[in-house]
């Protein structure tokens, strides 16, 4: 019978496997040549099997970008020359909040909840006010959600952003970045029905497990995610869309709270969305951690173009272990962090066995990632 394209790749991949170690086991130094070769050849041909054509698998993808705000056009339309939603600087949004008196503030909140909530640089409370207005206006589903939210967006998969914590006084702040899979839709209830894997809860789990003042935690998803198993989760394209809207959000966080030190924690695909952003971001991040991670786009910690510490953990069980440190006409995301050579800081992740895990209450991952994320050490 004639091999399938499917089990042409099977066999590539898996055949890379079984000669690589019998090759390593015989003749060290070329055989992590040849197998790291073949395992790039199995990658490609994977690709091309689940894709309809080459060309498909090649060629960038189109840009995932976010939408203007909702209102966007009625704000752009205001004579009061309000500040761009969309480009505007965050610090540049924090002046213009700053001269206008808290009644003008709240009326512009009133009548333009969709600008308003998602603008970095706007103050804390008065987006927790907005996003609460749009909230209601998206339907029962969202209407009685409790919470402070600097982020609601119900278009497409959704965009939110809840709050634990005090932000206004905060004086340290970790982001949890998320990876496939999380969309308005399950980011209370977890992908699948299995709260363990809801990014509101994994942050609420982080924020408790913290019990330090002057510390808060948001479960960022402020971009569209990759869906199932699918090329978007190999590419970087959603990483690059999510990576410029982490950075304009950290940028607002340093607008209202210039004094404060932030943390980026990211899972699984999230840290491909750090990883791109790390160059962009401001001295105020002192610590990236990630977990879980198919890679964070380069080969070394060096080429992050960061200052800010590198941590990663993964634990023996989960599958990401699976996914080749590799990148390939466009296809993967490098070497894994937790790799001796990437350089990055490795922090232990007992008691968890799977990928979906490591903020359990009780896991020695928790406890690493709440000591990263309050005070960016171990110890």
């Amino acid at each position: 019978m004639r091999a399938t394209p499917i089990r042409a790749a099977q066999r590539a991949i898996t055949g890379a496997g079984r000669r690589g170690a019998g090759t390593v086991a015989s003749r060290a130094g070329r055989g992590v040549l040849f197998g790291r070769r073949r395992i790039r050849t199995g990658m490609l041909a994977a690709a091309v099997a689940l894709a309809p054509t080459t060309a498909t698998v090649l060629a960038p993808a189109a840009a995932d970008r976010a939408p203007a705000p909702i209102g966007t056009a009625a704000w752009r339309a205001d004579p009061r020359a309000l500040p761009d939603p969309v480009t505007a600087d965050p610090a540049a949004v924090r002046r213009f909040y700053a001269t206008g008196s808290p009644a003008s503030q709240r009326a512009l909140a009133l009548r333009y909840p969709g600008v308003v909530g998602t603008s970095d640089g706007a103050p804390v409370a008065l987006r927790y006010a907005a996003n609460r207005v749009t909230m209601r206006a998206a339907g029962a589903r969202f209407a009685d959600r409790p919470g402070r939210y600097l982020l609601f967006d119900p278009r497409g998969d959704g965009r939110v952003a809840e709050v634990f914590g005090d932000l206004a006084h905060a004086d340290r702040i970790a982001v949890l970045v998320p990876g496939a899979g999380v969309d308005a839709a399950n980011f209370w209830s977890g992908a699948g029905g299995r709260g363990y894997r809801a990014l509101a809860r994994q942050a609420d789990q982080l924020y408790r497990s913290a019990r330090r003042p002057g510390f808060a935690v948001i479960a960022w998803l402020g971009y569209t995610t990759p869906k199932g198993v699918s090329l978007s989760e190999a590419r970087e394209d959603l990483a690059r869309t999510g990576a410029d809207a982490l950075v304009r959000f950290v940028a607002g966080l340093r607008a209202v709270r210039p004094h404060a030190t932030v943390a980026l924690l990211a899972h699984s695909y999230g840290s491909v969305v750090v990883g791109l952003a790390a160059r962009r971001l401001p001295p105020q991040v002192t610590d990236l951690a990630v977990v879980g991670s198919p890679g964070m786009g380069v080969d070394d910690v060096s080429r992050l173009g960061t200052t800010a510490r590198v941590w990663a953990g993964r634990c023996p069980g989960d599958w990401i272990r699976w996914v080749p440190g590799e990148q390939v006409f466009g296809l993967g995301h490098g070497r894994a962090p937790t790799d001796p050579a990437f350089g990055a800081r490795i922090f232990g992740t007992g008691s968890v066995d799977d990928h979906d895990h490591y903020y359990a209450p009780g896991t020695e991952s928790l406890a690493n990632l709440t000591a990263i994320a309050t005070r960016g050490s171990l110890r």
